[in-house]
């Protein structure tokens, strides 16, 4: 038996053998019965302190609680008690929870930033499903140290697994960096932690007249426990909006809502590689501004944008023949992000906001201004963009227009029926234009089961053939079970010039079958094992196959927050024409099939010290392929944190042997919640590239206030550029 089918057999046995097990049963096959929550208008506004045992106000409001443990011990009540309130006047919605803990001393925190992750922490969190269609909502956070955490949620949290294997993780569905402008204030006491949260209701968008769906999580770290008051199946999380409760008892009137956010900056830049080097300092000034058109649609204009306070990329190597995906950090584009996503996310995305303001070779394009207005109107999603972009003379970049228009309709059920249309046009040249044109749906097959798919065509003035795309997939959620399928298509002449293609012109099959088995022992040591496999390949049009990826793994999750994966792949790569790997290594045309061991093992990520390696060997283009990461975090209390990463990529080939290695430093220092110092240093041996990035960020209200960057670039020991940037930017509420 080839090892190949030894390890399908060893996969089909171990998800078989795990059936037979009598785990803790699904106790909301249910999905009708949800929990539900009143919240109570008050004339007096609380006290915004954290103090909530001892304010009259959140006295008088009966609690409600009841927790159930996700994991470790699915479907019992969480090991401590959890009571909560909710209110409202006609300005501010509020949430008041008390966290009681048996050892308030004993309270994990570890990063007191702004949209700090919670996940390893004590923290508290809930999400509001404000249009209750099931789909979309907002989230917010906090733990002990009163930590302003909300992100926007749309589709369910669901989006599309990056395939790039630099980067592990799911694109799109999930917008952390959306910033509201809300407070929280905690307090520790005897029986615990407490926690205060006030938001106006002009940071939310919502329908009047209607119920929201809610739900609520709680981190206890010391028993790596995570507990719903909506009860979550296993393998699903706070971003499952359709299995939220339901908040009643809400009588809102629309709020008024007019914000303008101007900034002011300065510049002190040197260029090193300019015929002239001196330093130039560049005054700038500009803004956004935002208006509520309705309580649930608004608009946004910009002029001048700038994103001097966004922390830089972080470097990739390129040890492929295909485009290598940077995520979107600027806040104006994140904000709604999801209503304007179209196709396949990291893949085959139809519109990818960074081809606005940033240049194929990572040029800086000044944005002149634009304007979007996004929202809903009752079950319909809409959002239109506009923006405009100077030229830069020495890149060869022209003025151009950039135009978004989306429309996406939610029905019952799941179920979504859209169509999009996305075009660039430079200002004053003819002929030069490109546009494309899409439709998307998704049909939900009741609660466990969907289809999602898309068809998009472009256009340009030059003719070509086969200029679609489209994609079909299916999948199957529930009962510790994740079932997936689709097939993908990317025409020869399909050229989306504001989107983002992995790779261009190919067909996609693709299956992934994942399994989540929970030993009913609960003394066991394992929390849950993971076996899974999943399968993608691509081909040419002419039948020839450039790539094929099996994945074969099981996680091994341990109670003590200690993970192991072990994995098999499987791979085939197709080349056509030969393409330089690295200087002066040429892979030559063949195909080339390799298998290659897989080890992924990290400790619990809540210590003051945890570690993180993953481990790649096998065989790559002929040759063998050694690939190996290592992260070290050290935290010192809730105020220092540090990772140091060392990607590791040594090849032996045929044609040659080459390493290309990457160092990336991240340090923090928060002084509190809203004033931190950061610094990210980078190396990266293949271009031979040094690059230093330190911010200091003094935060008011939605991430605006005072931020003071650096930046400090090397090349081959030689400095490339260097620049300080003080930028202060304040968000005016002229409606109150």
């Amino acid at each position: 038996m080839s090892s190949q089918k030894l390890y399908f057999a060893l996969f089909a046995f171990l998800c078989l053998s795990t059936i037979g097990y009598s785990q803790t049963p699904d106790l909301h096959n249910d999905t009708q019965t949800r929990p539900t929550a009143v919240a109570v208008p008050i004339e007096s506004e609380p006290l915004v302190d954290g103090n909530i045992l001892k304010d009259e106000v959140w006295q008088k409001i009966k609690p409600f609680g009841g927790l159930l443990q996700s994991q470790p011990n699915y479907g019992q009540a969480a090991s401590e008690r959890t009571e909560i309130r909710i209110a409202y006047t006609e300005h501010t919605f509020y949430v008041a929870v008390v966290c009681y803990d048996s050892d308030p001393d004993g309270l994990v925190v570890s990063d007191a930033r702004r949209d700090a992750l919670l996940d390893n922490t004590d923290a508290f969190l809930f999400i509001v499903d404000t249009y209750k269609d099931n789909q979309n909502g907002f989230i917010f956070g906090t733990n002990s140290l009163g930590v302003e955490y909300d992100a926007q949620v749309d589709n369910e949290g669901q989006g599309n697994q990056n395939t790039n294997r630099q980067q592990g993780g799911t694109i799109g569905g999930f917008n952390l960096n959306w910033d509201g402008s809300w407070k929280v204030r905690t307090s520790v006491h005897d029986e615990g932690w407490s926690a205060e949260f006030a938001i106006p209701l002009r940071t939310l968008r919502f329908q009047p007249g209607k119920d929201w769906g809610i739900n609520f999580r709680r981190n206890i770290r010391k028993t790596n426990e995570i507990a719903y008051w909506s009860p979550m199946p296993i393998g699903f999380n706070l971003n499952r909006l359709s299995l939220a409760g339901t908040l009643t008892g809400l009588n809102l009137k629309t709020p008024r809502n007019l914000k303008v956010i101007p900034y002011v900056l300065g510049q002190l830049a040197k260029d090193y590689e300019a015929n002239d080097p001196k330093a130039k300092f560049t005054p700038e000034v500009g803004g956004d501004i935002k208006y509520s058109i309705t309580p649930s649609l608004t608009l946004d204009l910009t002029y001048n944008t700038d994103f001097a306070q966004v922390e830089v990329d972080e470097q990739q190597v390129n040890l492929d023949r295909f485009n290598l995906f940077f995520p979107e950090k600027r806040p104006f584009f994140l904000e709604n992000a999801g209503l304007f996503s179209v196709g396949s996310p990291g893949e085959v995305d139809l519109f990818f906001s960074r081809r606005i303001g940033i240049g194929d070779d990572g040029n800086i394009v000044p944005i002149i201004g634009g304007a979007r207005l996004s929202g809903k109107l009752d079950r319909t999603n809409v959002g239109l963009l506009t923006m405009f972009t100077d030229e830069v003379e020495d890149a060869g970049i022209h003025k151009n227009n950039f135009t978004v228009a989306r429309v996406n309709h939610e029905f019952k059920g799941r179920s979504a029926l859209g169509a999009a249309f996305i075009n660039r046009s430079g200002i004053g040249i003819q002929d030069d234009f490109n546009s494309t044109i899409a439709i998307d749906g998704k049909l939900g097959l009741g609660r466990k089961a969907r289809m999602t798919g898309f068809y998009a065509q472009t256009n340009g003035p030059m003719d070509t053939i086969n200029e679609h795309s489209f994609r079909l997939k299916t999948d199957y959620v529930w009962n510790s079970w994740e079932i997936g399928g689709g097939y993908t298509e990317v025409g020869e002449g399909f050229n989306p010039e504001v989107g983002f293609l992995q790779r261009s012109a190919f067909r996609k099959p693709e299956a992934r079958v994942l399994y989540h088995y929970r030993p009913k022992n609960e003394n066991s040591v394992i929390l849950e094992l993971r076996p899974h496999i999943s399968y993608n390949s691509f081909w040419n049009f002419e039948g020839f196959q450039e790539t094929s990826y099996t994945h074969i793994d099981n996680h091994w999750e341990f109670k003590s927050g200690m993970e192991i994966h072990t994995g098999l792949n499987l791979t085939t790569e197709g080349v056509l024409d030969p393409f330089e790997i690295s200087d002066g290594v040429t892979v030559l045309p063949g195909t080339y099939r390799h298998s290659e061991s897989q080890l992924v093992f990290f400790t619990n990520k809540s210590k003051p010290v945890s570690i993180n390696i993953r481990s790649v060997i096998g065989g790559s283009f002929g040759g063998k392929r050694y690939q190996q990461s290592g992260t070290l975090s050290v935290r010192l209390g809730d105020r220092f944190n540090s990772d140091f990463i060392y990607l590791y990529n040594n090849y032996q080939l045929p044609v040659g042997d080459f390493t290309a290695n990457i160092f990336r430093s991240q340090m923090t220092y928060s002084f509190r919640p809203n004033l931190y110092v950061q610094s990210l240093v980078q190396n990266n041996s293949a271009n031979e590239l040094w690059a230093v990035n330190l911010r200091l960020g003094w935060l008011q209200r939605a991430n605006t206030g005072l931020f003071v960057v650096y930046n400090y670039n090397v090349r081959e020991g030689d400095p490339l550029n260097n620049s300080i940037i003080i930028k202060y930017s304040r968000m005016f509420d002229l409606i109150n």
